[in-house]
């Protein structure tokens, strides 16, 4: 065995060897694989093998489809079959909002030139006679899609592995990491059969590996002990059945190809062909949780009892749709554990708080994920980034704060929200209320509909006083939902009068120390403020894409207060840290705290808002505390409101007059308190974050997560006001050195009446696709749809026509200029 290896990868199920594989066709050619049983083990072994397209996310929809591809080339590299049928994909739905999720759906899809068929009832009939579609509004087809065998594709990836390279043991388990500085001293045990079971033997190594990788499955927790770390990688059970022949479909496959993947979405289930039979796959209520903690010894290739009185429902409304399924009896059945996360989408990527440490877990859909996770990942440690943004997929979008408990309920969630229908409005339940703000039941009692941002809660809208506890789910739509009207009226109050947002999830850190300035300069790409002054900026990635959004405020010579994104804080603080720490020698001591939970925020805006503000100031000159000479746009005061102490930054994310209030939350309640009591006589309206969300568009504000991300650089992202070129930062040369393949517009659509873009839509000069949008909503400052997104350079320019996918159909729009609304800030600069 061989001690001292460039990567160690640990797990050999199909993402392991896919990632070892394409570690050495990146250009690694010391490269090992371990595994503690046999390859296919895990879950791999009992995976139905489906590969669907469908996801909503932009970037998972690339994994897949490299995945897809991949599996087709395999055979002629390795001369294995890995067992691909290409038999196409029908996913039907049975109302007209399932319509709708498909046509938003294939929206994306579009942007990755995944290709898609719309199907009506009679088209399906025709074609599959064995399928009733009288109940049916119709279907999406995808022709390239199909089902893989997972135990031949995984030794066809594994061959093709060795062929490049890789050495792949097996029988040998992790038992110990330990960081030397400059590589990992991994512990493993060789382990041995004995009695049926296999247990560790005395024979032990200790292999010095540069990088290791963990993809572990369902000993995700193991794992997760073994590194000092918390990773919500749980599994579930899922359960699937096989029928004995069905005669009607035997009799039919004499003279016809087989049946697509069958999915009716509706009714929480697949059905696929499996030699004469059918193979039915629910995904039901109740599912639970296994594994909390470890994997038992025994428990190898082997699995649950069958709950068949769970999947009822399911296998009932499999004989509806496919009625000559009714008199065949089952065959086998399979109830094994698949890894989970709270959001259903892997960890992937470089595990917090370590170095060379990458993360591989919770892969509930691993046989569909496993080519491209192993191309992208590979693609992350060997080249510095992927050509896709991987910030959706990263490990550390879930905090210090997750438990097991909760890793365990929401994978619960997840895993029986497969085929509920994926709102974009989509609020999930369980697990909350959890962290919340001080002044959560002050906003509850006005009618706050929550959503959740890495475990805050944080408000949406505020709908009706009297609203029932379905309100927010009844809401939800495709289209204009229920909420619509109230995140209208919020909006319009910013516009015309005051508005008050929550904005406590807001990531805070603070740097300082002598070598703060120093590092803070190079880690930026913008100037730094003077003190008391703000700066919005970015941190690089060393692809020269963007990394993080700040905004800093200098607090002194060689203190900072910077403030990001809420959704990112553990990915945020792991990456500034350890960017502080390389660059500690050279610059000089520089401290690093998250301080995010200290301060709660809020976000005052309008015209009206320096009058409530004025209603509680003090200061030995009240009447000049706000105004512009004392208190300039883009710059920090303390402040007192009544008898809280509020470190104040004139800024608004509206592009409206206003202030954000950073306090100490445990003020919060008392400052909501007397805000929306001075406010009263103003008309203040609490306002929640999708108006924002609109506001922030027609200032063209662009957004960390869906206009800011590392698959584009702050030129492209056409920010060169907020870049200074004259100094060096952190991944300069390769930011310039990209260029402009594509540059970010805001556009105004002329949509339906009854929809507005969400940010995922294709867009076409034309018949030809030229780009995509990232964020969509409603302008009430222009009456009409407003988005944001990306397009070939040459046509971003103010007054270009193009054409938006919307509800499967093309929709005007037009480039404007940079902030439509206010283009000069002026009413943001308003003094008083």
């Amino acid at each position: 065995m061989k001690t001292h290896v460039k990567a160690l990868v640990v797990g050999g199920g199909a993402v392991g060897t896919s990632i070892a594989y394409h570690l050495a066709r990146a250009g690694w050619s010391d490269v090992m694989l371990l595994e503690r049983d046999e390859l296919t083990s895990g879950s791999t072994w009992h995976a139905a093998g489906l590969l669907p397209y469908f996801n909503m996310s932009f970037a998972t929809t690339h994994i897949h489809d490299y995945s897809i591809k991949f599996y087709k080339t395999l055979e002629e590299e390795t001369g294995l079959n890995a067992g691909f049928f290409v038999v196409g994909n029908l996913r039907m739905a049975q109302t007209q909002e399932r319509m709708d999720e498909y046509m938003l759906y294939a929206a994306t899809a579009e942007t990755v030139d995944v290709p898609y068929e719309w199907m009506s009832p009679a088209q399906i009939k025709e074609r599959w006679p064995l399928v009733r579609t009288e109940d049916l509004k119709g279907a999406i087809y995808h022709p390239t899609d199909g089902y893989i065998n997972p135990a031949d594709v995984t030794m066809a990836i594994a061959k093709g592995a060795r062929q490049r390279g890789v050495v792949i043991e097996r029988k040998w388990q992790v038992d110990g990491y330990e960081w030397a500085g400059d590589h990992w001293d991994v512990t493993v045990t060789k382990m041995v059969e004995r009695g049926g079971n296999l247990v560790p033997s005395e024979e032990k190594e200790v292999i010095q590996a540069e990088h290791v990788v963990t993809a572990t499955g369902n000993h995700a927790q193991r794992t997760a002990r073994l590194l000092g770390l918390k990773i919500p990688a749980i599994p579930v059970e899922h359960q699937y059945i096989v029928t004995e022949p069905d005669p009607a479909l035997v009799e039919w496959r004499k003279t016809n190809e087989q049946h697509p993947v069958l999915r009716d979405a509706d009714a929480k289930w697949y059905v696929r062909e499996e030699r004469g039979g059918w193979i039915l796959g629910p995904y039901e209520r109740n599912a639970p949780a296994r594994f909390l903690y470890d994997v038992p010894e025994a428990f190898r290739a082997d699995l649950f009892p069958l709950d068949l009185d769970r999947i009822e429902e399911e296998y009932m409304s499999m004989i509806h749709r496919i009625p000559s399924s009714e008199t065949v009896g089952l065959k086998d059945d399979y109830n094994g554990p698949i890894c989970y996360t709270p959001d259903g989408n892997p960890l992937l990527g470089p595990a917090p708080g370590l170095r060379n440490m990458w993360l591989a877990e919770g892969f509930s859909f691993g046989i569909t994920a496993a080519g491209g996770a192993g191309k992208y990942l590979a693609d992350l440690m060997v080249e510095g980034e992927a050509e896709i943004d991987m910030a959706s997929l990263d490990p550390k979008r879930y905090g210090s704060w997750m438990t097991t408990e909760y890793a365990a309920r929401k994978n619960e969630e997840a895993y029986e929200h497969v085929y509920i229908l994926h709102h974009p409005d989509e609020e999930r339940p369980a697990c909350r209320p959890l962290r919340t703000a001080p002044a959560y039941d002050r906003q509850k009692a006005l009618g706050a509909q929550f959503g959740c941002v890495n475990g805050w809660e944080r408000p949406n809208y505020y709908g009706p006083l009297d609203a029932d506890e379905n309100f927010d789910h009844d809401a939800r739509s495709f289209r204009r939902g229920g909420w619509w009207p109230y995140a209208v009226e919020e909006a319009k109050a910013i516009r015309e009068g005051v508005g008050l947002i929550d904005a406590t999830a807001f990531t805070k850190h603070v740097v300082k120390g002598p070598g703060a300035t120093a590092f803070l300069d190079w880690f930026t790409c913008n100037k730094l403020p003077k003190a008391g002054r703000i700066n919005l900026t970015y941190a690089l990635t060393s692809a020269g894409t963007t990394r993080t959004e700040y905004t800093i405020v200098r607090l002194a010579e060689d203190e900072y207060y910077l403030v990001s994104a809420g959704a990112w804080t553990a990915y945020d603080a792991d990456y500034l840290r350890k960017a502080a720490e390389d660059k500690a020698p050279e610059f000089g001591y520089i401290e690093i705290q998250d301080v995010t939970s200290q301060w709660g925020v809020y976000a005052i805006a309008g015209p009206k808002s320096r009058d409530v503000l004025n209603e509680l100031i003090c200061d030995a000159e009240p009447e000049t505390v706000l105004s512009n000479k004392r208190f300039p746009w883009l710059t920090m005061r303390n402040i007192e409101l009544k008898m809280c102490p509020v470190r104040a930054i004139r800024v608004a994310y509206t592009g409206e007059l206003g202030w954000e209030l950073h306090h100490p939350i445990e003020m919060g309640r008392y400052l909501w308190d007397q805000l929306m009591q001075a406010g009263e006589k103003h008309g203040m309206k609490p306002v929640g974050a999708r108006a924002q969300n609109w506001l922030r568009q027609e200032k063209s504000y662009r957004a960390f997560g869906t206009e800011l991300g590392r698959d584009a650089t702050p030129v492209e992202a056409d920010l060169p006001r907020f870049i200074d070129l004259s100094k060096d930062f952190h991944g300069k040369d390769a930011m310039q050195e990209i260029g402009v393949r594509s540059k970010c517009v805001t556009l105004l659509i002329d949509g339906p009446e009854d929809c507005d873009p969400w940010g995922r839509e294709a867009l076409y000069d034309g018949d030809v696709r030229v780009g995509r949008l990232t964020s969509g909503g409603y302008s009430v400052a222009f009456g009409t749809s407003i988005g944001m997104g990306y397009v070939r350079p040459d046509l971003a320019v103010p007054g270009q026509k193009l054409k938006v996918r919307m509800l499967d159909q093309l929709w005007e729009a037009e480039i404007t200029e940079d902030s439509p609304y206010d283009p000069k800030n002026e009413t943001i600069r308003k003094d008083g």
